[in-house]
C-alpha cells in the first residue's frame, strides 16, 4: 500500500500526502471547501437541479479518504434522494488513518463517516436509508462498468502529471460510456487536454471557477 501522512489543509480540514507521488489527496487550499464545491455543489447538486429522479448513480474515481461519500450520504439525508454510490480505490487507508481525520464534525456524522468506511468492500452495503455504497478494491483499468448506468461522475483521481494513465482517452472514454445520457461528469481538474478529450466523446465541456485557491474546474454533460 501507499505511504501516506496526514496534513491540515487551509481551511482546517484533514488531506493525505501520498509519499510515493508527492502527491496531496485534496487541495491544500482547503479538503473540505474543494469537495463540496466540486462535487457536491457542481456535480449532485446541479444534477438535483435539472432532474426529479428519486433514485441516483454516482460513480467516484478514488474514494481516497471517503470525503465525498460521507458529504453525499448527508446530502442524500437532506434531500430524502436514494444515492446508489460506485467508488474504486486501489489502495484502501488502513483504519489507523481514516479515524483520524476530521471531516465528521458531530456525533452523527462520525457514524456515518465509520460505516462508509467499515462496509465491506466489493458488496453493495445499505449504509443509510437514503445511501447505497459499493466501493471496489480495484483499478479502473480492471474494473467492469455497466454501460448508461451513471448520472453523476466524481473525477477524482490524482492529477494528470502524477498519475497520467488515468487521464487518457482509452480510459475516459470508458467512464463516458457508462454514463447515462444526461449524466454530468466533474473533476477539479481543468487541463486544456481533457477538455479536449471529453469534447471528442461528444460530452458538453463547461470550465467553471474553481473552488478557493485554485481558478477553474471542468463540468461536463452528456448529451
Amino acid at each position: 500500500m501507499s505511504q501516506v501522512s496526514i496534513i491540515t489543509t487551509t481551511d482546517g480540514s484533514h488531506s493525505l500526502l501520498n509519499t510515493s507521488l508527492n502527491e496531496t489527496y485534496h487541495s491544500v487550499h482547503g479538503a473540505l471547501q474543494e469537495s463540496k464545491h466540486v462535487f457536491v455543489r457542481h456535480g449532485l447538486d446541479f444534477f438535483c437541479e435539472r432532474s426529479s429522479v428519486d433514485s441516483i448513480h454516482i460513480f467516484e474515481m478514488g474514494f481516497g479518504t471517503g470525503l465525498n461519500a460521507l458529504l453525499t450520504a448527508q446530502r442524500a439525508a437532506e434531500t430524502q434522494r436514494h444515492i446508489h454510490y460506485t467508488t474504486l480505490e486501489t489502495f484502501p487507508l488502513d483504519q489507523s488513518i481514516w479515524k483520524q481525520l476530521n471531516y465528521a464534525d458531530t456525533d452523527e456524522a462520525k457514524d456515518l463517516f465509520q460505516r462508509i468506511h467499515e462496509a465491506d468492500w466489493n458488496k453493495e452495503s445499505v449504509v443509510t436509508p437514503f445511501f447505497t455504497q459499493l466501493k471496489m478494491e480495484t483499478s479502473l483499468q480492471q474494473a467492469t462498468l455497466t454501460p448508461a448506468f451513471f448520472d453523476v461522475v466524481y473525477y477524482d483521481a490524482f492529477a494528470p502529471n502524477k498519475q497520467p494513465e488515468l487521464w487518457e482517452m482509452e480510459l475516459l472514454r470508458k467512464v463516458v460510456e457508462a454514463m447515462k445520457t444526461g449524466g454530468i461528469f466533474v473533476t477539479y481538474c481543468a487541463k486544456g487536454q481533457l477538455k479536449r478529450d471529453l469534447k471528442s466523446l461528444q460530452l458538453s465541456v463547461e470550465t467553471l471557477a474553481g473552488p478557493p485557491g485554485k481558478k477553474e474546474m471542468v463540468r461536463a454533460l452528456k448529451i
